[in-house]
This record gives structure tokens, sequence and C-alpha cells, in this order.
């Protein structure tokens, strides 16, 4: 008896094609661009997420250090001074404060600040 590999080859084919789904051109419709194509997304989404990661931290630094300025003091010497202070928060969390709670964050400036001098 022969046989064939059909049902798990339409099977990848179809998942394939379901991928390709929107894209341009034959890039949508022929197998081997159609690979090709959703190598090169795949591989470029890959890429995305670890420079959404680097963006996020750039954002948020920038936040900071903008706000830091407005009470005097620079973004690297508040670090400086909440390590010194050995105050532990993330600078996703400073940023929130600086946006949200200026108040707050005008506390832990000072705390920086003191514990600098």
């Amino acid at each position: 008896m022969r046989t064939t590999n059909a049902v798990a080859r339409h099977k990848a084919k179809k998942k394939l094609m379901k991928k390709v789904k929107g894209f341009y051109g034959a890039r949508n419709s022929r197998l081997r661009e159609a690979h090709i194509a959703v190598k090169r997304s795949e591989a470029s989404a890959f890429a995305g997420r670890k420079l959404k990661k680097r963006d996020f931290r750039k954002l948020w630094i920038t936040r900071i250090n903008i706000a830091t300025r407005e009470q005097g003091l620079s973004y690297s010497r508040f670090i400086a001074g909440l390590n010194k202070a050995d105050i532990r928060l993330d600078r996703k969390q400073l940023s929130e404060l600086a946006i949200n709670q200026p108040a707050a964050f005008k506390a832990i400036v000072d705390q920086a600040k003191a514990a600098l001098a």
C-alpha cells in the first residue's frame, strides 16, 4: 500500500496560508513566497518584542528626568540618591508617580536629595 503525507501537508499549508492572510501580492497566495514572508515577519516580530522593552525604558527615563529637573535635580543624581536612600522603585513606577501623583514623587525626590547631602 502506498502512503502519502497528504493530510499533514494540507494542514501545514492551511496553517501557513492563514498566517499570510492580508499580505500583499504573491506573498498571500504562492506557497514559496508565503513561507519566506512568514519567516521574515516572525523574525521582525521577535526583534520588535525586544525593542519594545528598550523603547519603554527610554520613555520612562525621559519622563523621570523631566520631573526631577523640575525639582532641581538631574536624573543621574536622583537615581544615585535613591540607591543611597535604599528606595527600591523601578523606572516604570517612578514614571507613573511623576505623571499621576506629583506630590508623592516630590516626596521621593526630597528623600533622594537628603540621602545625597
